[in-house]
């Protein structure tokens, strides 16, 4: 329970010290907005990092140098925990927008941080705000940012059970920008919280970064598919961390 109230604490504090950060941050990015964007995206990598040091949590990344550093990508993720996003997110080499759920607009502090680091919202009872919201994040790659989308859409109460389906249209993004899609497949992050609410356990945890995938060098069944073709490249990285984990 300490690791839970220790992670709230310095939560609560970052984002309240923050407040002036991100108004001096604003005012530089009138003058040099790359470097304000990369500020800001350092200085929230930090604090999951800090974050991830309280939770005791250790890291295994493999595959991290198959993410291209000359180019906007669109990271596909499994999801099985909200640490997914605290742990992807302070690896991340260049700018990068999430695709969240639209009731964090809601969240004071929290969302002007995530609209700042060009997250971007989807409200799925409104299909015209979702497709504003792709065309938004084509423009986002288009102009070098990155994009991390979880394709299953909610996050898996049962890993253990297999991937919930993906949905095709959260591939989109590359289809119309031609941008590599980054499969990432993690495994056993939902052991730092949500398996044992509210208390937070060290654990050991895996991220491989999948080889990039290029959706016009793939043949017309598995462009059709592209979801389901993404799908099983994260399966098979998956199947290969059973035996990590066995001996870890």
């Amino acid at each position: 329970m300490i690791r839970f109230i220790l992670v709230c604490v310095f939560l609560i504090i970052f984002l309240i010290v923050s407040i002036p950060i991100m108004l001096m941050e604003r005012v530089i990015k009138k003058f040099n907005k790359y470097a304000a964007d990369i500020s800001s995206l350092r200085i929230v990598q930090w604090a999951f990092k800090v974050i991830l040091f309280i939770t005791g949590t250790k890291l295994t990344i493999i595959g991290e140098d198959r993410i291209p550093k000359d180019q906007a990508v669109l990271y596909i993720p499994n999801h099985q925990s909200y640490f997914d996003i605290v742990i992807t997110y302070s690896r991340c080499p260049g700018l990068t927008g999430y695709i969240s759920k639209d009731f964090m607009r809601k969240v004071p502090l929290l969302s002007n941080w995530m609209k700042h680091l060009y997250c971007l919202f989807l409200d799925r009872s409104d299909m015209k705000a979702g497709m504003k919201m792709i065309l938004t994040g084509i423009e986002q790659i288009q102009n070098g940012i990155s994009i991390c989308i979880f394709p299953e859409g909610t996050r898996n109460p049962h890993p253990e059970e297999g991937l919930l389906p993906f949905k095709e249209g959260s591939l989109k993004m590359a289809e119309k920008t031609g941008c590599p899609i980054i499969p990432i497949a993690i495994t056993n992050s939902h052991e730092i919280w949500e398996k044992h609410m509210p208390f937070m356990r060290k654990c050991h945890v895996i991220v491989e970064y999948g080889e990039p995938i290029y959706l016009k060098d793939l043949d017309k069944e598995q462009r059709k598919f592209s979801g389901a073709y993404t799908k099983q490249k994260i399966e098979e990285m998956l199947k290969q961390h059973q035996s990590m984990m066995s001996t870890s």
